[in-house]
């Protein structure tokens, strides 16, 4: 054997070279395998995330809506037919309106059920024991108000055929939400439950429109208060006038404004007694916009000889939104076999139409903005400090425990202190206790009386029904199939005695007090105008007499209210389709002398001396003159005012801020436009802020602030158009904590044209809630649109299908197209 050769038996020597195995055929099979096994296990993954997600659209489409078939439902008295067309909107057909009611109460279940429950939740105080800890600053906030036991008492007193008519409904809501194959989508997310529907939760959802559209803590009268006692009288007078050169009212002119207080009053010049320096504006923010339109063309003034009746109510935009469009229809008591019909919006929670037109009569309205709750300071008894002095002397503070319930946590108790005034809400600067007197909490101030508009007859008729209505205090603007048109204030308006209202004071001797409610005939009102038009945007509307009647009312700037009644005056024979192009215009007549300003002050040695306001003004000079999404000039004209606004009331109103850190001037008064623009074109020395040697200075400044904030941003001039900025944001109330479902559940965000001082309101997450323009006994012809769509599932065809005609403001017909889905409820026996 040779030397060389190796024994079957003997293991060779370890090689000092490493082994072959990896060799380009094993590192290919190797990956092949692996490549197989990835794939596999994705595939796995994948339809595990199917099945899950096939898993989770089918819980959830249980929770759509029937459509179509028949449905048996408790409490009928006959058979009722809801019909949907192609937008989900529906129309009841009913052998009577209680059996209407309860069909309304089942559609509105089925399509909106979660959001009538933050509505009562909300009203009552609620929101925790469905939602968590997260929502109690809110709960402790409102149940002050105590408006569930309020509601109770309110239907234990109410009306017979009123109380019947919310049992009825209630039963409805109970039965749709029990015909859903499963819970609102919104429950299976909260791991909640939803609870049933009470007739009480129809007086909430009421009670939470009163929140919505007053003021519930009276905050703009406290704000009044704190300034009248922390500035000069003369200062506080010219900072707080009664109305502007802009007032717009139905009957009379502008009222007189309060003058400049001289240097001896009242001086912010670093050399005077009262001249520290003052602090700096904050940086600019988007005013605050409330808003509402609705105006009325008498038959006189039309192409076609009958009433026109433009509604644009502007409240937050969200999902779903506020209103359910519906028609009712059902016999009238007469033998004649005609039908009652009525078409418009109601409000999910209530059985009611809120806004329509019943072949007779059409009725919308605007927010009156009218004086709803005063601020009474509290006297303590000297010998009891549980109790407070009343005109029938001392009265020891009522205490209620009020239970707040918190989901997956435990229960907390919170006191709420009233007084025969109302409930005790909070000191003031000064430390003085204040309790606040607001209508709805007096007897009477709240009733279904409204569901009487549904068949009213004419003009003066649903004017008798709007004083009766216990409804948040609204501009009812009125049109009749006659042609002829009116405006009034529906709902409560309490009659002071002692005072006006304006501002907070002690009701302890019963100087000040409230009595009863206004008489019908001292409510004002206009009908038939001899112009044949009538307007109402928030403005003040009335003067004299009668405005000293309504207290000391809020009003808005009347600049959109003139640039809806400038259009109206300049029609002689209006159209529907005038009346939409009023409703979308977005012309900046407003801010026109602002503009102008700009290009006053931007001058060639202005721009020598930072050349930036070159570039500045080019923009300002080419703006085009409309809330434009494209318009770089608009917004900053309008940013300019804004800015420059903080900045001169920061100084006059400085005090106010460091006595209360959530004092916002120029945010809560409303006609701040007027002391403003007198102090740019008088440009009084004493009242320039000190950190500026003249107006002219300050006035630049402004214009370097806003560059400075585009650098600062890196978003160049150029690129900061108003829809950059104006960009709709309407979301579901979940995308905000869950943001990964946004795209799903929220509209698309969108550049829209329009602003606040324009007839187009509209603002990211403010704006029109509906339009129509309607003519009684001609709604073929009427048109209505509105944000988002009728259902509130998210997997309903009809969840956004409204929403692109309403942001493109294109008119969609006012009644029910054909009907797509016939659904029948059978009553049981």
């Amino acid at each position: 054997m040779s030397k060389t050769a190796t024994s079957a038996t003997e293991k060779p020597e370890p090689s000092s070279e490493p082994r072959r195995n990896d060799s380009p055929s094993r590192v290919r099979r190797v990956l092949k395998w692996t490549l197989r096994t990835l794939v596999v296990l994705l595939g796995l993954v994948v339809l595990a995330g199917l099945g899950a997600g096939l898993w989770v659209r089918s819980q959830l489409a249980a929770s759509l809506p029937q459509l179509a078939g028949e449905h048996v439902v408790r409490g009928l008295e006959g058979p009722v037919v809801i019909e949907r067309d192609g937008l989900g909107v529906v129309t009841i057909r009913g052998s009577s309106r209680r059996d209407v009611a309860l069909a309304t109460g089942f559609a509105h279940a089925q399509d909106r059920f979660f959001q009538m429950d933050l509505m009562r939740r909300q009203a009552a105080g609620e929101l925790a024991e469905l939602a968590g800890a997260g929502l109690l600053r809110v709960d402790r906030r409102l149940r002050v108000h105590r408006f569930r036991p309020l509601a109770q008492r309110l239907l234990a007193h109410m009306e017979v055929g009123r109380r019947s008519l919310l049992e009825t409904y209630a039963a409805g809501v109970n039965e749709g939400l029990a015909a859903l194959g499963d819970a609102p989508p919104e429950y299976w997310v909260l791991g909640s439950e939803p609870a049933p529907w009470k007739p009480e939760d129809s007086l909430l959802v009421v009670l939470g429109m009163f929140l919505l559209l007053q003021d519930a803590e009276a905050e703009y009268e406290s704000m009044l208060g704190l300034m009248q006692d922390l500035l000069p009288a003369p200062l506080f007078e010219f900072l707080t006038p009664p109305g502007t050169e802009w007032d717009t009212p139905l009957v009379g002119g502008p009222l007189a404004s309060s003058p400049i207080p001289g240097p001896e009053l009242f001086d912010l010049r670093p050399e005077s007694a009262s001249g520290e320096r003052m602090p700096a504006a904050e940086r600019w923010q988007p005013e605050a916009t409330a808003a509402s339109n609705a105006w009325a063309v008498a038959g006189s003034n039309t192409a076609f000889g009958g009433a026109l009746l433009a509604v644009d109510m502007h409240l937050g935009l969200a999902v779903p939104n506020t209103w359910y469009r519906a028609s009712f229809v059902w016999p009238a008591e007469s033998a004649s076999g005609e039908q009652h019909t009525v078409s418009g919006i109601t409000l999910p929670g209530a059985p009611l139409m809120v806004v329509g037109s019943n072949t007779h009569v059409a009725w919308g309205f605007t927010n009156s903005r009218i004086d709803s709750t005063d601020v009474v300071r509290i006297e303590i008894d000297p010998e009891d400090d549980g109790a407070y002095l009343t005109p029938e002397g001392p009265i020891p503070f009522e205490r209620h425990q009020e239970i707040l319930r918190i989901k997956g946590g435990e229960q907390e108790s919170l006191e709420v202190v009233s007084t025969i005034w109302g409930p005790v809400l909070k000191e003031d600067h000064a430390g003085r206790r204040c309790a606040v007197r607001w209508i709805p909490q007096v007897e009477g101030a709240v009733n279904l009386d409204l569901v009487l508009m549904e068949t009213a007859s004419d003009v003066d008729e649903a004017l008798a029904i709007a004083h009766r209505s216990g409804i948040p205090a609204q501009n009812m603007v009125l049109v009749d199939s006659t042609g002829q048109i009116a405006w009034t204030i529906a709902g409560k308006i309490p009659r002071r005695v002692g005072f006006d209202g304006r501002l907070p004071s002690s009701w302890a001797d019963g100087a000040h007090r409230w009595e009863g409610w206004l008489d019908p005939d001292e409510i004002p009102r206009g009908v038939a105008p001899e112009s044949g038009r009538l307007w109402s945007a928030n403005q003040r509307m009335v003067g004299g007499e009668s405005l000293e009647r309504l207290g000391a009312p809020d009003y808005v700037l009347g600049a959109r209210a003139r640039q809806i009644r400038d259009r109206l005056l300049a029609l002689e024979a209006a159209s529907f389709a005038d009346m939409l192009e009023i409703q979308l215009d977005d012309r900046a007549l407003f801010l026109e002398r602002w503009r102008e300003i700009l290009l006053r002050i931007l001058t060639p040695e202005a721009i020598a001396a930072d050349p930036r306001r070159g570039e500045f003004r080019a923009f300002v000079d080419d703006w085009g003159g409309r809330a434009s999404v494209d318009s770089v000039g608009y917004r900053l004209v309008r940013e300019y005012r804004e800015l420059l606004a903080q900045q001169v009331f920061a100084s006059l109103t400085a005090a106010c801020k460091e006595a209360d850190p959530d004092f916002d001037y120029f945010d809560e008064f409303k006609l701040a436009e007027g002391p403003l623009w007198t102090l740019i074109t008088e440009r009084p020395v004493h009242l320039l802020n000190p950190r500026f040697r003249s107006w002219e200075e300050q006035l630049l400044a402004v214009v370097d602030a806003i560059s400075d904030q585009a650098e600062e941003e890196e978003v160049p001039l150029a690129e900061r158009t108003w829809g950059q900025r104006n960009t709709s944001s309407i979301r579901h109330l979940f995308s905000r904590a869950l943001p990964v479902v946004g795209r799903w559940v929220d509209m698309p965000a969108q550049e829209l044209p329009g602003d606040g001082f324009m007839p187009r309101t509209q603002r990211p997450s403010y704006g029109a809630s509906q339009r129509m323009v309607v003519s009684p006994g001609r709604e073929q012809d009427s048109f209505f649109h509105m944000p988002c769509g009728q259902s509130g599932h998210p997997l309903s065809p009809h969840y956004r299908d409204s929403h692109p005609a309403w942001a493109r403001g294109e008119p969609t017909p006012f009644l029910p197209g054909e009907s797509v889905n016939i659904l029948t409820l059978l009553p049981r026996d």
